[in-house]
């Protein structure tokens, strides 16, 4: 390093390109009834496939059905580990101009949307999720590819980011 070059401190340093803002985002979390959510979702399917597969098994007695049940459990429990996981991935930041959406375990995906390119915002909850009381912030804007979601928020949460979110779109949208 020369030293016309200034040292930037290790704490400023961004420590992947998907932190690119250690020190000066905060992260809000989701909730983690979420993952009971997920976790009933997943057993609903599981239990429906590990059923036909039984009585497969139990009318043939043909060991391929055996064999099928026992993966249909394998990847039931590395499931439930990744979805644990994934919902502790999840987060948001609100920023001055933008909104950060984060998630993802293995590929892990960072959304910068801009409030002055937000079209619409969504909340919605589907029947599971009005049981543990979570709702879902969508947001829409101009490229499809762009849209980006916040689930696992209380209604209050979802309602106020709904709210702040159309807001500042109008304001930023009335500056181009």
């Amino acid at each position: 390093m020369s030293d016309d070059e200034p040292e930037v401190p290790p704490s400023a340093a961004p420590t992947s390109p998907l932190e690119p803002w250690p020190d000066t985002v905060r992260w809000q979390s989701i909730s983690t009834d979420l993952i009971w959510v997920e976790l009933l979702r997943l057993a609903t399917g599981v239990a429906v496939v590990a059923a036909v597969l039984g009585v497969g098994w139990a009318l043939t007695g043909s060991w391929p059905f055996g064999l099928a049940l026992g993966a249909v459990v394998l990847f039931a429990l590395w499931r439930v580990v990744t979805i644990v996981r994934a919902v502790r991935a999840w987060g948001y930041a609100e920023r001055e101009d933008d909104l950060l959406v984060r998630h993802g375990l293995l590929v892990r995906r960072l959304s910068i949307v801009p409030y002055s390119r937000m079209q619409f915002v969504d909340v919605s909850a589907g029947p599971l999720e009005r049981a543990f009381d979570l709702a879902t912030v969508q947001l829409h804007t101009a490229a499809a590819a762009s849209d980006a979601r916040v689930p696992g928020l209380r209604p209050a949460e979802a309602s106020r980011l709904r709210d702040r979110l159309t807001a500042l779109g109008e304001d930023r949208a009335e500056g181009l």
